[in-house]
Formats: C-alpha cells, structure tokens, sequence
C-alpha cells in the first residue's frame, strides 16, 4: 500500500489463465513417425488404422497452475505481512505487484469479448462478496459509537453519509472513523483501520478494470510508452514532486504504483514478453529493482524497509520482480514435484481469493483475544507458563488465524460463486468428484 492503509492482495478470480502464448490447444500429439503438421487452416491426417487405446486424447486447455500458485503464495504474504508486521516480506515478495499482474493478464483475454459485459462480469464477481463484509464491518462501526455524520475526517454532515456507497461501489474508499470504540472482543482504537483499510483494494482494482479497455488499446498501439507511463507517472505524484492532497490523491498514487504490473499482464498475454530475449529483460529488470532499493534507502520511514510506504521504490521494485517472474514461467498444467501436494490449497484459496482478501485483517484482530484466553488455563497461571505465551504470543495468533479464515470461508464464500454465476460450493479445493455416467449414455452437451 502507498498511503499508510494495510497493503494486500486481493485478485478477483476470473476463471481459468489462458494458455501460455504461443502453445497450441486441442490437438493431439503427433506420432514420432508423423510428417511435418500440415497448414492449420488443413485437418490433421490420422494415423493410419490408429488403435482405439492408443490414441491420445486432446488436451484440453486449463488454468495455468505457475499463476495459480504465485496468487496463493501472494494471499499467505499479506496474511503474514498483515500479522507480524515484518516491514521485509514487502520486498521479499511484493505481492500487490504480483496480484495485479495476474489480473491484468486475465482482464486483456476476456477483452477478446465486447468490454461493456467484460466490465458488467468483473464488477458483479467483485461486490456481492464485498457488500457482505460491509454490512458486517459497518454494523461492529456503529456499534462502537461511530457516527459518519458527525465524524470530521469524512466531511461531517450529509457528506459524510454520502460517502457510505463506497461500501456499495469502491469509487473510492469506504469511509471509517481514525479511531473506534472498543466492543469488548474487539479493543484498540486502530482495529477499524486493521479491518477496513485493506478495502483501498477494492478500489484500485475497479479503476483498472474500467480504465482496462483504454489502457489495452494503448498498449498494443504503443506498447512500451503505456507500460512504462505509470513509472513516470509515480516518479511525479509518488516522490513528493507533486502533491495531491486527501483521497483522489492516494487513488491516483495507487494506479500509478501498480499501473506498470498491471500493463505487464497485458504483455504476458499477448506474447511480448516472449519476444524479448531473456537476458535482455532479466538485466534491465534487476536494474530497475536495484534502483528501486535505491531509492528506498534514502527514504526510509517509521517501518523501515516496508516499500508500502515508499511508491517510487514500491512501483520499481515491482515492476522488475513481475517482469522476472513473468520472463520464467513454466505455464504448469499441474503443480509439479513435492508441489502438488499443495493442490488442494492453490485450488481452494484461488476459488476464494476475494473471501481471504476481504475478512482476514479482521479476523487478525480476533484472534488476539483468542490467544489471550490461553492465559486462563490453569497450567498457565504459573510465571514461566506466562512468559512462555508471551514469547510465542503471535505464533499462537498464526495457528488460530487459519481456523478462523476456515470458518469465514464454510460460512461467506459461497458467494463469489453467485457472483460468478455458479453453483455454490462449501469448500471449493478441486476434490469433488463428477457423478458417473448413466452405462450406454453420453453426457447431454
């Protein structure tokens, strides 16, 4: 994040990666024996008298698992990041660069489709799950006292009130008080900042959704002035050269920021990535990057190292670790190795990436009081039993934020599902098993 609130990922799913560029879909393999592959607007010729059993099936294409498995690998940084503070994962992994990306890659294939239904399909997937947490998050705001009419950091007065439909369509940023009231399992001044503040997501994803036809019409008349204009961009409004003050200044230093990843999506999937050779981009890439720390190191704030705080070594570090990330993927149809026994979790945290997103800083600031009723068992009313937990104190809140997720995720899930216009599911993790074929019968199409 660049202005302060908690920073994330949040990817909205939008069914499967296309398949990597260049790679041929639906066609059989070719014996070893076989001529050269015919022109493609002319049929394949079959094998000779091919046996029934040894004829290979087409291969279908479906979701690019390399993709699938950085999205979860981003989802687990923020809760991390979110949890233990540790200003160093930002540039370990940026995972907001990384989300981005991935969303603009997906968001220049469906545009192969008129943009107005694109943008209609991308809007629906994103606020249904988004009005449930709102009506919750607003309701635990107005318990604790907190009157957006009277508060002054939102305008006071009917202004303050108007801007309660950021809860209904993230134009900007949903409002919520500087400080709120403790609701006795929820306590400290900052939890509403923990819980609604990660929602700046929500925004910036939309404005590039919708700036995403303009942007892609660009990009693939002038590719590289439109990818490299949000890095000057940033260099103007995320450097202090040029303020803009209050929430239309932190959007626009947001699209800025990440503006390059998400053109680089566009570049992963028209190919042009491809066309660069691979030393080339890698050099310029980690050039960028060391700019990025660079830049960093001489404006260190309050966190350290956290590049949320620092956009113009935010969107350079970014932007270099995208492109390498990009430059090397494998395009797995399935995770390989010792990976694929994580399948069932990229499967489950891709089908509910907006649910983790939305709940899990609140769900952070649940699980303090949690932890806390570990102090009164009795075999930790002892002082070493208390210093114990004090040293594992936040290893304990790790362990319980998952259950937690869990729960959120039995219990609201299933409403990216309605979003998406699909039957809803409990817990979406690719185990479910199609019911068998009736004997002697296809499948109706």
């Amino acid at each position: 994040m660049t202005h302060g609130h908690p920073s994330g990922a949040a990817p909205v799913p939008d069914g499967p990666y296309p398949t990597p560029y260049g790679a041929p879909t639906n066609v059989a393999p070719q014996p070893a024996h076989a001529f050269p592959q015919q022109h493609a607007t002319e049929p394949p010729q079959p094998d000779p008298a091919p046996a029934a059993e040894e004829t290979p099936a087409p291969k279908k294409p479906g979701r690019d698992r390399y993709l699938d498995l950085l999205r979860s690998i981003a989802l687990v940084r923020v809760v991390v990041y979110h949890l233990f503070g540790w200003a160093w994962l930002t540039v370990l992994f940026p995972s907001m660069g990384v989300m981005f990306a991935l969303a603009g890659s997906l968001m220049a294939r469906s545009l192969k489709r008129p943009a107005g239904s694109v943008i209609r399909s991308r809007v629906r997937r994103l606020l249904p799950p988004m009005w449930i947490f709102g009506a919750v998050a607003l309701t635990l705001l107005f318990m604790s006292g907190w009157n957006p009419g009277d508060d002054p950091d939102q305008g006071g007065g009917p202004w303050g009130l108007v801007k309660l439909f950021n809860y209904l369509v993230p134009i900007g940023a949903p409002p919520y008080p500087a400080e709120a009231g403790d609701l006795g399992w929820l306590t400290g001044g900052t939890w509403s900042d923990d819980a609604v503040g990660p929602l700046w997501y929500l925004r910036a994803y939309l404005w590039f959704v919708l700036a995403s036809p303009l942007l892609l019409w660009a990009f693939r008349r002038a590719p590289w002035p439109t990818l490299l204009a949000p890095l000057g961009l940033t260099a103007v409004v995320g450097s202090g050269l040029v303020t803009i003050p209050g929430e239309t200044g932190n959007a626009v230093t947001d699209f800025a920021v990440y503006g390059s990843c998400w053109v680089l999506g566009f570049a992963h999937q028209d190919g042009m990535l491809k066309q660069v050779p691979r030393y080339i981009s890698v050099s310029c890439a980690s050039l960028v990057m060391a700019f990025g720390l660079w830049w960093a190191s001489g404006h260190l704030g309050d966190e350290g190292w956290d590049l949320n705080d620092i956009p113009l070594a935010q969107a350079t570090w970014s932007f270099g670790f995208v492109v390498i990330l990009l430059q090397y993927s494998p395009s797995w149809q399935e995770l390989p190795g010792k990976l694929a026994g994580w399948d069932k979790l990229v499967t489950l945290s891709n089908n509910r990436a907006v649910t983790i997103y939305l709940w899990h800083n609140l769900l952070i600031a649940l699980t303090f009081p949690l932890v806390d009723l570990l102090y009164k068992l009795p075999f930790m009313q002892s002082e070493r039993g208390a210093e114990a937990l004090n040293s594992t104190y936040e290893l304990w809140a790790f362990a319980f934020i998952w259950p937690l997720i869990g729960l959120v995720v039995l219990a609201t899930g299933w409403v990216e599902d309605l979003a998406a216009k699909r039957r809803p599911r409990l817990w979406p993790n690719g185990a479910e098993t199609e019911r068998p074929e009736p004997s002697g019968r296809g499948r109706r199409r």
